[in-house]
Formats: C-alpha cells, sequence, structure tokens
C-alpha cells in the first residue's frame, strides 16, 4: 500500500483479500482458541492472549501501512505499550534517557515502577542538546521523548534526537499519541519505535482502552515475545472498534486540526486568559519547528486564566458542551485540570517543575462545530 496515500491507507491496507466470506468489514472473531497448525514456536500458536488472531494480523497491517514501518503490535492499553516497550529494550542494571516534561503515567512507569526493577533514568534537557552526551553512561539503552507533550504542547527537536540515538547507539522511542500517523510518522524520521495510546485519536470514540507500538520487524518481534509474557491481550471486539476507528482517522484530525487552531486563537485573544499553550500558534516556542516537523496539529489546547485556580474552576463548571473528563482524542470536547488527573500522580514540587500549575486546563477539542463551542467557551469565561 506504499503507492496510496494515507486516506486509502485508512480505509483499505490490511483489509483480508479476498474478503472473508465477502464482508467488507472484517468480522469480529469472537474465539480465544484456534486449531493448531503445526506453528513451530509457541509465540506463533494463534491465540488472543498472543494479539494474532485475523482481527489483531488485519489491525497490525492497518497501522504499519498508516506509519510506513514494518510491523505494529496492538495491546490492551497505552499503558501496556509504554511499558512493554521499555521492557523490552531495557533490564536491570540498564539506563534510559527521558523528555523532561512527560505523559504522568509515563513519568510515573519511569520514575517509580523501573528502579524498582534496577532500571536508571535521567531527565534531559530538550533545549539543550549539547548537554545530553553528560548524561549517557555505559548502560545507557534507550532515548525516550514525545511528539508533542502533554500537557504543555511543546515540540522538541526530534531529529536531534535520533541523530544523538545513532550516535550513542541508543534505541529511539517516541510517543507519537497526539500527532497520530496523519501528522507525523516517527519511522520516516528514525525513530525506531513509535507508541500510541489507542484509546485516543486511532480510536476516536472514547468507547475504548487499547494500545500500540510500531518499527522493525525485529524490534517488534521482540516487544511481542515481551508482551506475550506479560499478558496485555487486546479483545477481539475492542480490535474490530480500533480498526473502524482507524478508517475515519484522516477526516477527523482534519477537523481537529482547524477547530483547534481556531480556537485557540480566539482564546489567545480572549481578556480573561492569560496564556494559551498549542504549537500552531506563533506565540508557541516550538511553533516554527513543530510547523516544518508535522503535517498538522491535533485537537489539544491548554490555558491559564487570569483568575487562577478559582477561574478555572469556574470555567469547568460553567462549560455546557464539554464533558468534563479525563483522556483525549474523541468526538466530543473533553476539558480537565492535568494537576487532578494526567499528572495527579507527579507531586506539587515536579507538576512545578514541569511547568504544569494547578490552575492549567487542558482541552480536547472533538468533532462539534466550531462556533458552537467557541460560544460556549466564551460564556464560561465571561
Amino acid at each position: 500500500m506504499t503507492k496510496h496515500r494515507l486516506a486509502t491507507k485508512a480505509i483499505h491496507a490490511g483489509e483480508p483479500r479476498p474478503a472473508i466470506q465477502g464482508a467488507v468489514c472484517v468480522p469480529i472473531f469472537q474465539s480465544s482458541t484456534y486449531e493448531d497448525l503445526g506453528q513451530g514456536s509457541y509465540h506463533d500458536l494463534r491465540y488472543m492472549r498472543l494479539n494474532n488472531t485475523p482481527n489483531h494480523v488485519a489491525l497490525h497491517a492497518k497501522l504499519a501501512a498508516l506509519e510506513n514501518t514494518e510491523d505494529a503490535l496492538v495491546m490492551a492499553s497505552g499503558m501496556a505499550a509504554i511499558s512493554a516497550a521499555l521492557l523490552t529494550v531495557l533490564q536491570s542494571g540498564d539506563h534510559v534517557l527521558c523528555q523532561d516534561c512527560l505523559y504522568g503515567g509515563t513519568h510515573d512507569f519511569i520514575t517509580k515502577d523501573l528502579p524498582a526493577l534496577g532500571i536508571d533514568h535521567d531527565f534531559i534537557d530538550p533545549n539543550r542538546p549539547e548537554t545530553w552526551a553528560d548524561l549517557v553512561r555505559p548502560t545507557t539503552r534507550a532515548f525516550y521523548v514525545e511528539t508533542i507533550t502533554n500537557p504543555l504542547m511543546r515540540v522538541m527537536d526530534l531529529a536531534a534526537v535520533v541523530d544523538f540515538s545513532q550516535a550513542h547507539g541508543l534505541v529511539s522511542m517516541i510517543d507519537n499519541t497526539f500527532a497520530t500517523p496523519i501528522f507525523f510518522r516517527p519511522a520516516e524520521h528514525g525513530f525506531d519505535l513509535s507508541i500510541h495510546s489507542g484509546t485516543k485519536y486511532l480510536n476516536g470514540h472514547s468507547d475504548i482502552v487499547a494500545g500500540a507500538v510500531l518499527g522493525s520487524s525485529e524490534l517488534i518481534e521482540r516487544v511481542t515475545h515481551k508482551l506475550n509474557h506479560l499478558g496485555g491481550s487486546l479483545d477481539a471486539h475492542a480490535c474490530f472498534l480500533l480498526h473502524r476507528g482507524l478508517k475515519t482517522l484522516p477526516l477527523r484530525m482534519a477537523h481537529h486540526h482547524q477547530s483547534a487552531l481556531e480556537i485557540a486563537r480566539h482564546l489567545e485573544s480572549h481578556p480573561a486568559v492569560a496564556r494559551v499553550f498549542h504549537p500552531g500558534l506563533t506565540s508557541n516556542p516550538d511553533h516554527d519547528r513543530a510547523a516544518k516537523l508535522l503535517d498538522g496539529y491535533p485537537g489539544m489546547i491548554s490555558f491559564e486564566l487570569k483568575g487562577g485556580l478559582g477561574a478555572a474552576d469556574d470555567f469547568l463548571a460553567k462549560v455546557e458542551l464539554p464533558f468534563v473528563a479525563p483522556s483525549l482524542g474523541g468526538v466530543e470536547t473533553l476539558v480537565t485540570r492535568p494537576a487532578t488527573t494526567s499528572h495527579a500522580g507527579l507531586s506539587p514540587a515536579e507538576r512545578q517543575a514541569a511547568g504544569i500549575s494547578e490552575a492549567l486546563v487542558r482541552v480536547s477539542i472533538g468533532l462539534e462545530d466550531t462556533r458552537d463551542l467557541i460560544a460556549d467557551f466564551d460564556q464560561a469565561l465571561a
């Protein structure tokens, strides 16, 4: 499918040909167990826990085609993807370099769970690549970053990460959840592993939890073997829903891009708003870099109000269209305070160091009419 464009791949890549019993949609194979066809390895046996049923196979092919990777693997959640990928390339005694502002769940796993396994870490300063080499040890094995950070929407020098990783023999890993394959394809830029929370934009309908890891066949095979022992399987019905969601991903991301950018510009000019975080704004310190790297921007906006925490709580209480809820990437707009949801696991000092204030509001712009959302935000800010 390499000759086709993304919108065509989203619909046709990975689909079984000929169609199964003529079905234009891949049926749900609600069977945990399959006949032994003489596979030589345990990992090749067809079994739902091994994430290799017909639903999984079709989904893997579609994801790999969208990001132009050799292979892909889906699993039970975004955190299953993050933990399985990290535990594949790291073992006791190893060391990993990490971006300084990460999703809260990733931050907790790296700072609390990995040390218990004898794995060390250091957070790099993304704005000072010249200091990274000072943190490299003989045991450093990987470099972990995010395409667009959550919740401050920063975009670091990703080309420098790839160059540095290759120069030091590190596995370059990137969480591409916010950008999706529509706006950024890590393998095309030299990254070894791309990680997604499929719960978010890939599925897009707030009705499943899923994760994915994409990369070379050799690395994905290693992740598969690790995951087979950890047991983070994705059930057949969730595979079906994720498969269905991917078919509309290009259309959905186009609306998220347009709507969020328009709303971010409106909020930036609002007298009640102190600061807006969105990579599409020229005021964003990473705007020029983001414009060169990315093919578009997701529906994510964060902002601080001049009235501080009280004003933020008032805003959450007064908005009518959005749901006040965690997560992101669905058809409905969601608003939340990261300090109480995605980054609640960080201490107040850690959040302050990361630039995440108690009053920060994060918005996942859905597929509603942009004008209706702006009107609702205005009345909530009045």
